[in-house]
């Protein structure tokens, strides 16, 4: 197998701190429309689209049966105007939260620089819609100042397909013209990123413990590594992957 040739990198409780802040701005939207959840199932289920985990919730409320696996498979037409006005009023908190609280992992940016001084694209993806990436990359600055070459979101793929898809992997690949998964490491912190490495057939799907989800939820879904934080991930690359 040839070299490490691009890395997708999942934004929050990976390379953006989090501290349970996402959560717990999903689930305030989910409390003030009444859909019977709880915090932990909420961050179990991150990573997602958002407007499909609101689907989900609904769903189950009406007696429908989704596991995470099947978020993209199964399309519920019923329950989209519903979630859509939950949506964007989580959107409306998500975006007063990360005007206060927007920061990176320590030693993200690093990582971002190594990658590029040893000729590997950096992309990101997320389960966030457009206005939220947005919000992040300019407070970050990271794709203005060249760390992240590209950052992609569930708008940048036909019909807003999320993970656990794969196709925003795909996506990053095809804008960089990097053209086997087998030079491509995707690393998270959620089942969902597991998911989407695991069906986009990536070399790597590397798992960290820097995020508010507990290893016991993604650790269940096939991966190949484990590391403390980003920060770990060059060392890795040059142990496992060169």
């Amino acid at each position: 197998m040839g070299k490490i040739s691009m890395v997708m990198f999942d934004l929050s409780g990976t390379t953006v701190y989090d501290d349970t802040g996402v959560r717990d701005c999903l689930y305030q939207a989910a409390q003030e429309y009444k859909l019977n959840t709880t915090p932990e199932e909420i961050l179990y289920n991150m990573g997602t689209n958002k407007i499909h985990l609101y689907q989900f919730l609904i769903a189950r409320q009406m007696g429908k049966k989704i596991d995470i696996e099947d978020f993209e498979k199964i399309k519920d037409p019923d329950t989209y105007e519903e979630a859509r006005k939950v949506f964007d009023r989580y959107q409306q908190i998500m975006l007063e939260y990360y005007r206060k609280q927007c920061k990176a992992i320590p030693g993200a940016t690093d990582t971002f620089r190594w990658c590029h001084k040893h000729g590997i694209k950096v992309a990101t993806d997320t389960g966030f819609h457009r206005l939220i990436t947005d919000a992040l990359m300019d407070g970050l600055g990271w794709v203005r100042d060249g760390l992240v070459d590209i950052a992609v979101d569930v708008e940048h793929v036909p019909g807003e397909i999320g993970r656990p898809a794969p196709f925003m992997l795909f996506y990053a690949m095809t804008m960089l013209n990097i053209q086997s998964v087998h030079e491509v490491i995707k690393i998270g912190d959620t089942p969902a990123d597991m998911l989407e490495g695991r069906n986009a057939g990536c070399r790597g799907v590397v798992g960290v413990l820097s995020g508010p989800r507990p290893v016991t939820d993604w650790g269940k879904y096939w991966h190949t590594h484990v590391i403390p934080s980003v920060a770990d991930l060059p060392e890795l690359i040059e142990k496992e992957f060169s």
